[in-house]
């Protein structure tokens, strides 16, 4: 059996260790990983796609306030909005991570909260890539027949979330400080974004389901 191609986008300074973190989640679940940077050359097909996460997006693509000290990657932006228009048309299974999901609601037209530490003061600090963060699932969405539980334990390493939902975008999950965790569109059968990585959490099954569920719906 051919395995499905998924792309999965970078930064062209991406870490090996994290890249094989990102192989890894697709390969073990049957699916071949293509790494897609602004380097890169981009195939004419895919069966799948993974936006993943990384810098900032640059402010003046959602109307945001422009904050200094940040690092983007305006290449990297304009490399996955052209993805994004490219092969959400054709029903291609799209899942944002982290960064990945907050550039598929600006996509939609949505919005985003550039400093989550700025608007919510006394916000706890937890970027960290083991699962220290709970997140609440709203009932019988797509997030929660693939994950199958209604809650989760989660890392965090962001600083922007989602803010306002982009068109046909639902809000699907939050932490419980109230932050948007995760999005899925009500107008396509695979198109969904979590504010966390499940690449890094190798051994949570919930987690691991939600890659398998892109290999499969790819296939």
């Amino acid at each position: 059996m051919t395995r499905p191609l998924i792309g999965i986008t970078t930064s062209d300074r991406k870490s090996r260790l994290a890249w094989f973190f990102d192989w890894l989640a697709v390969w073990r679940h049957g699916g071949r990983p293509l790494r897609l940077s602004p380097s890169r050359p981009v195939p004419e097909t895919l069966d799948g796609l993974i936006i993943g996460g990384g810098d900032d997006i640059e402010a003046h693509l959602y109307g945001g306030e422009v904050r200094f000290g940040v690092r983007v990657d305006p290449e990297r932006d304009a490399l996955e909005l052209e993805l994004l228009e490219r092969f959400i048309p054709s029903q291609c299974p799209v899942l944002g991570i982290c960064r990945g999901a907050q550039l598929i609601n600006v996509y939609m037209g949505g919005t985003l909260d550039s400093d989550i530490y700025t608007t919510y003061e006394g916000l706890k600090r937890r970027r960290t890539v083991l699962p220290r963060k709970t997140v609440d699932i709203v009932a019988d969405s797509k997030l929660h027949r693939i994950l199958d539980v209604s809650w989760c334990r989660i890392n965090s390493l962001h600083h922007q979330a989602v803010q306002e939902a982009g068109r046909g975008i639902e809000i699907v999950a939050r932490d419980r400080d109230g932050l948007v965790q995760g999005i899925e569109s009500r107008e396509h059968d695979f198109l969904m974004g979590v504010q966390w990585h499940p690449e890094w959490l190798i051994f949570n099954r919930p987690q691991q389901r939600l890659i398998r569920a892109l290999v499969d719906a790819a296939s």
